[in-house]
């Protein structure tokens, strides 16, 4: 059994449903004061949350993650129990497997590797490691960029350990993700009987017209990066529960995820010039839960290819698709911001689960990328 596989196994062992830590980020403390990494404990709120840097010098090169898991559902539908992790057929089954812990069990043994044979590296190692990104993602590493960017602390780079591949390990590196804003819309009418309609105001007929203009609208072309920016209505709720009551009110949820090509002020400010066309009585509440960002090129980027090809054999696509991840905290900082880990066909599902030889394979394509960005600066 590799050191990789003993310490995932190890954290998914620890019941970390967001935002408890429940010891998982005490165990990568220990490994990493171990190695000579220095460690600032930063809780905020009810969130853990460590940084650790080894080294004083630039460039700093960070590794991110999260100990923090989404909730089980009904453990007995699961194949294994999800906080006993057990292998089969090659599998590492458990909560947090593929999300997170296994990327996390992946950088540690790749910095041990890496510093028992050059202790002396150039530049700096960080880690920022929280316990809230499967929650609100309020007191975690959001909380710590703030802290590290008030003591004008900078990271060159920062690599996420979030599951990006598709159909093999290192297939896919994110270099970049969307940005995601959320509308609120209530919309009034008039309340009344269905046998009445020229005595009530219906506002689902009324807004359904504007909702059939914002599906169909093409807000950008997107970029050779970004795909065109989407909008998605979620959720819609209006009605009394009753066949013969016209409501008095509709409310509907909707979401953007946007490119470059694009700033939230524009599409609010299209979304809410629709709405006013055609009439509405509403209130619109907006919510920014990340802006997009891209790392085009750089060091990391080359390092992360090179390290894929090396391991591998295989060149990875850079892509900017799927969900926010948390380096969209650590983007505007300057940094160049990567995510590269294991497949991600099983996160948030039951019976979550890795190939224990991709855990092998991603540890060593982290050693590869600090060989690549902290050797060539050694003085």
């Amino acid at each position: 059994m590799s050191e990789t596989l003993k310490l995932a196994k190890d954290l998914i062992a620890r019941r970390s449903v967001t935002p408890e830590d429940a010891g998982c980020q005490e165990l990568m403390i220990a490994r990493l004061e171990a190695i000579g990494f220095s460690v600032e404990h930063l809780r905020f709120g009810e969130v853990e949350n460590f940084w650790a840097r080894r080294g004083t010098d630039e460039p700093l090169y960070a590794f991110a993650g999260h100990t923090d898991v989404v909730p089980t559902g009904p453990e007995s539908n699961w194949k294994y129990p999800p906080f006993e992790p057990a292998i089969d057929n090659g599998m590492l089954y458990g909560r947090g497997a593929a999300d997170m812990k296994g990327s996390l069990a992946a950088m540690i043994t790749a910095c041990e590797r890496f510093i028992k044979v050059h202790p002396d590296h150039g530049g700096s190692i960080g880690f920022l490691i929280t316990s809230d990104e499967e929650g609100p993602a309020i007191n975690g590493t959001v909380k710590v960029v703030e802290h590290l960017e008030a003591r004008g602390e900078k990271m060159t780079g920062c690599l996420v350990g979030e599951p990006s591949s598709t159909a093999r390990v290192g297939d896919v590196i994110k270099n970049g993700r969307r940005g995601s804003l959320g509308g609120k819309l209530k919309v009034r009418g008039v309340q009344g009987h269905v046998a009445y309609p020229h005595l009530a105001k219906n506002p689902i007929h009324l807004t359904a017209p504007a909702l059939a203009e914002l599906a169909g609208a093409q807000w950008d072309a997107g970029n050779d990066f970004f795909p065109a920016t989407t909008f998605q209505i979620s959720n819609i709720n209006g009605g009394t529960g009753a066949t013969n009551v016209i409501p008095g009110e509709l409310e509907v949820w909707f979401n953007f995820r946007f490119s470059t090509e694009v700033t939230p002020e524009e599409l609010q400010q299209q979304v809410e010039a629709i709405l006013d066309r055609h009439g509405l009585d509403y209130d619109l509440k907006w919510e920014l839960s990340g802006m997009p960002f891209l790392t085009a090129s750089g060091e990391l980027v080359n390092a992360a290819v090179k390290a894929v090809q090396t391991i591998t054999g295989k060149t990875p696509q850079l892509s900017t698709a799927g969900g926010t991840s948390d380096g969209r905290f650590i983007a505007p900082t300057g940094a160049q911001v990567l995510e590269l880990g294991p497949l991600n066909a099983t996160i948030h599902k039951v019976d979550e689960c890795v190939s224990v030889a991709d855990l092998d394979l991603l540890s060593q394509m982290y050693e590869h990328i600090l060989r690549e960005l902290l050797l060539s600066n050694r003085q």
